[in-house]
């Protein structure tokens, strides 16, 4: 898997970065997230990378694999709190970073790519790397701007990180296991979704209520 990863090679040059800090973002990630999530990880950086080459934008691919990759880690129970698991998987690839010795700036360039994923219509109109973890993400799960990518460059990418029979299904699965048990922190984001959707329990905080009934008198 790890091999796969290493050699494939897309149009425009796409590939994963051959440095250290990408071999063992690949290494911790794989020992630490279920393969469904892995190989979702790694297609969305090989899908952002190519949206960002696509859309003729400059960025360091080495912070949009880490990303990439680190974007669905607050969805394992080793790395969930009580905050958004978007939140959690940004402060673990902070962290990780500046263990790395990598920039306050960059780490928290990354940060912001993780933590803004799941929050449409806002990363596209930021720095790359932040745009490009957004884009890699909606092209893998939602199929956003699928037909811009070339037949040749999708088949190269499933085959290396197959999606397997029923991926649709069992993201949503996923995304649900890691969030079921803070569905607060669903609030005022897509990941409602999922628990409506698997919850039938589920009581959605409404924006509106939460406006009428505050402590202020009008």
């Amino acid at each position: 898997m790890r091999d796969a990863a290493e050699k494939l090679e897309l149009s425009g040059g796409v590939s994963i970065p051959d440095s250290k800090l990408a071999k063992e973002v690949t290494e911790y990630i794989q020992d630490t997230e279920t393969p469904l999530l892995f190989h979702h990880s790694t297609r969305t950086y090989y899908f952002g990378a190519l949206a960002g080459k696509h859309r003729g934008l400059e960025f360091d691919s080495e912070l949009l694999y880490v990303g990439a990759m680190f974007h669905d880690l607050g969805l394992m129970p080793s790395h969930s709190t009580n905050e958004r698991f978007e939140v959690d998987g940004a402060n673990a690839a902070r962290d990780f970073l500046k263990q790395q010795g990598i920039s306050q700036q960059d780490a928290d360039l990354v940060w912001s790519g993780i933590a803004l994923h799941t929050t449409p219509g806002i990363p596209c109109h930021m720095h790359p790397v932040i745009a490009l973890v957004t884009a890699g993400v909606e092209m893998d799960v939602l199929g956003i701007g699928y037909s811009d990518f070339d037949d040749a460059d999708r088949n190269a990418v499933v085959t290396a990180h197959p999606r397997g029979d029923q991926f649709k299904q069992d993201i949503i699965s996923a995304f649900y296991d890691g969030i079921k048990h803070k569905p607060d922190s669903t609030f005022g984001n897509v990941k409602a979704d999922v628990l409506a959707l698997n919850d039938p329990q589920f009581k959605p905080i409404n924006f509106c209520s939460t406006i009428l009934n505050s402590n202020w008198a009008s």
